[in-house]
């Protein structure tokens, strides 16, 4: 083969790999690209949700997460869709990663399943007792006051931990902490048990007992456990929970978090959610 052949050949060879090349790095993308948000629904907020996790989503759109999910797509100029799915084992896996929806509207910062946008609020565990009671100046679990009554918690949950090593497990009351909420509720189990007297005080995430507390109009001191020394702690940051990977998405949401946290927390203190500092160390009020 005469010289100038072989180099054409060569050449083209070449100009095909460089073709070959961009268009792989046009269906996959380089590093930090772009490319993953195309999953992402140009026409509507797909948000995945349990449809009887109540107070927070809930089917007929009265959850304050159904709530927070009509503003974010205001926001955006969008409407808003579910993709309906127990909040159980498979939750994230039938939903976001299945593509059926592009955002968790609620998910604890720092759970590997999602990528997380930066934290909306922050909220604990809180104590739950008859108000002007002898328990409503209990302030941590390892109080003295408790010994000897029966407290009502999710089995399984962070507090139980901390009813174990200071000796309350014994006496205490289980929910169920794995249920279909759409026949069963065991929050709202415990706040009757606690209403009817069959336990003396209650453990609950903030987020779910501040709110039915509020709608009950029950006569209860709502403390949240701030100062508790030992692990695991009891306050966490919630975020939008995203699809691993579509950095974009995330960013947007960063973006609309930060420019809109005042509507944000609006809502949340309607509800009734109780709010703690970032770092967990004291109840913060709406607007401060």
């Amino acid at each position: 083969m005469p010289a100038w052949a072989e180099g054409l050949r060569s050449a083209c060879r070449q100009r095909r790999l460089v073709l070959a090349l961009t268009a792989l790095l046009a269906c996959h993308g380089a590093p930090g690209g772009a490319q993953t948000s195309d999953l992402v629904s140009r026409t509507a907020l797909r948000v995945c949700a349990d449809p009887a996790n109540d107070p927070m989503s809930m089917q007929d759109g009265s959850g304050y997460e159904n709530r927070l999910a009509e503003l974010i797509a205001s926001k955006l100029d969008l409407p808003v869709t579910y993709e309906w799915y127990p909040m159980a084992t498979g939750f994230i896996r039938n939903t976001l990663k299945a593509g059926k929806c592009d955002v968790v509207m609620g998910y604890a910062q720092g759970h590997e399943l999602v990528l997380n946008s930066n934290h909306y609020m922050t909220s604990a565990f809180v104590l739950i007792v008859p108000a002007g009671g002898d328990l409503a100046v209990v302030r941590k679990l390892d109080d003295p006051a408790l010994q000897g009554h029966r407290i009502g918690v999710i089995a399984g949950s962070p507090p139980a931990n901390h009813l174990a090593r200071n000796g309350l497990i014994g006496k205490a009351k289980p929910y169920q902490l794995v249920v279909d909420r759409r026949h069963d509720s065991p929050s709202g189990q415990m706040l009757d048990d606690l209403a009817a007297g069959r336990i003396d005080a209650a453990v609950m995430w903030g987020p779910i007992a501040g709110p039915l507390v509020k709608r009950r109009g029950m006569d209860v001191a709502v403390i949240p456990l701030l100062r508790e020394d030992h692990f695991p702690k009891l306050f966490y940051r919630i975020t939008m929970g995203v699809r691993q990977g579509e950095k974009v998405w995330q960013r947007k949401l960063n973006s609309l978090i930060r420019r809109h946290q005042g509507e944000i927390d609006a809502i949340l203190a309607e509800a009734g959610v109780p709010l703690v500092s970032d770092m967990g160390d004291k109840m913060i009020e709406l607007g401060q």
